[in-house]
């Protein structure tokens, strides 16, 4: 087990955040590290004191609806505008006017968000796993299900409100135990994935973490629920329309940090909606950080570096 910080809770936007701090004496070079679905801010536990160590002010939130983060109860209160919305009120609490934003999986799509909503605030962009999502010309629920399918689990999660949700209470550690995996087979899983793995007896791949580091995931989502973090994805058609009028280009510095195994597909015009982005690319699965932590760390203090 790695060192972790212990948590303060931070009143922001109305609700409160869950945070964890590192390297403090580094007051005035901020980095917010953002986790993703079904994670924790424990996600980033190998970045955590490698950024320190390199001079930053490392605050890394359970955004809501994770850990002892706050978890309102209506659906749009999960929307992009109220999670970057933490995250703005995150930078007034420290009295900062701007940071380095990192976001994986979930956490890249809210910095990507956080970029268009609040440019002002966000000096550079790290995005792992997931690229800038283009808003197409249908709203991105339905995209998918022409894509993908009706039962392909980010449209089941919006069309049948609740019902993943049991199911991953229900299944609590062997859910998180099947999700956490590297060496997987490669290719996309169809239909209700997620599900299967929280029924599935058997694990394929091999462990991304230990016993001890999956006992943190297992008991936040046996405190908190996993409603929180689905309702993230039930606002994919909301946030649609509320990024309707807002310039579509990430002006920012942006490092992009791709995994050759991950099921996420790339993005396809990545430069022409982020067009200062550099690209890395790991030989691993869709959890980056965690399964190359040494690569993940190089890779960004490289980066921000040469940003100066």
């Amino acid at each position: 087990m790695v060192d972790f910080p212990e948590p303060t809770l931070v009143p922001v936007n109305g609700i409160q955040l869950e945070v964890f701090e590192a390297g403090r004496e580094n007051a005035g070079n901020p980095i917010v590290l953002c986790h993703g679905w079904p994670e924790h801010a424990f996600a980033w536990r190998h970045q955590i004191s490698a950024l320190a160590e390199a001079g930053y002010h490392v605050i890394v939130p359970n955004q809501r609806g994770y850990g002892n983060s706050s978890r309102p109860v209506e659906v749009t209160a999960y929307d992009i505008e109220h999670l970057s919305g933490d995250l703005v009120g995150l930078l007034d609490h420290y009295g900062y006017e701007d940071a380095v934003f990192a976001g994986q999986d979930w956490g890249a799509t809210v910095v990507w968000g956080l970029a268009l909503l609040h440019p002002e605030r966000v000096r550079t962009v790290i995005a792992l796993s997931v690229p800038y999502p283009e808003r197409g010309e249908k709203p991105w629920v339905e995209f998918i299900a022409d894509i993908l399918g009706s039962d392909f689990y980010y449209v089941h999660f919006n069309r049948h409100p609740g019902v993943a949700d049991a199911v991953f209470d229900a299944n609590t550690a062997r859910f998180l135990r099947n999700m956490f995996r590297k060496n997987q087979p490669p290719g996309p899983q169809p239909g209700m994935a997620p599900i299967d793995l929280a029924k599935a007896e058997k694990p394929v791949g091999e462990p991304l973490m230990s016993d001890d580091e999956l006992a943190v995931f297992i008991a936040a989502f046996e405190s908190s629920g996993f409603t929180g973090g689905v309702n993230w994805y039930r606002n994919a058609d909301r946030n649609w329309h509320l990024l309707a009028d807002v310039d579509p280009i990430v002006r920012q510095p942006a490092l992009m940090i791709y995994a050759d195994r991950d099921v996420v597909p790339r993005g396809a015009n990545l430069t022409e909606f982020v067009p200062d982005v550099e690209v890395v690319e790991l030989d691993c699965g869709h959890w980056i950080q965690q399964e190359k932590p040494e690569e993940t760390n190089r890779a960004i203090l490289k980066w921000l570096e040469q940003q100066g």
